[in-house]
């Protein structure tokens, strides 16, 4: 019998202004299993993810989520590397941009709704107007 046991894991860093402040782990959302299954498949296959939003929602992080709790603001990714059996997804927001008290992340394939691929609650980081924020998010095919 052949137990492959395949599993999608994440992990992220986030750093406000150059400076690591948090690094976590995520779960893949059951949406997110979804679509990365739709992308084996070449025509028909889902949008690739481009995305990535910040939140101020409280709530447990579950696989059901297709959403955050309180999406604050969502940016197109500012690079996507694949190496191996890992992608690495790096999100940025500039000075002015997705201030307040943040709480949460997702991975998204669209600029507003879309399939989530990933999301992550974690401990408050309070982004001021004139700091800048870079969450880089390394989903691993394990």
């Amino acid at each position: 019998m052949i137990d492959d046991n395949l599993k999608l894991t994440g992990a992220l860093s986030i750093a406000v202004n150059d400076t690591v402040v948090q690094e976590v782990t995520n779960i893949v959302v059951t949406a997110g299993k979804g679509y990365v299954a739709s992308r084996l498949k070449e025509s028909g296959r889902a949008t690739e993810m481009g995305y990535m939003a910040i939140g101020t929602g409280t709530g447990t992080a579950a696989v059901g989520n297709t959403t955050l709790g309180t999406e604050l603001d969502r940016n197109a990714l500012t690079s996507t590397t694949v190496s191996g059996v890992t992608v690495a997804y790096v999100g940025q927001w500039n000075a002015g941009d997705g201030t307040g008290a943040i709480t949460e992340a997702g991975i998204f394939n669209a600029s507003s709704g879309g399939t989530m691929l990933a999301r992550v609650k974690f401990d408050v980081i309070n982004k001021g107007a004139n700091d800048s924020m870079t969450i880089t998010w390394t989903i691993t095919v394990n």
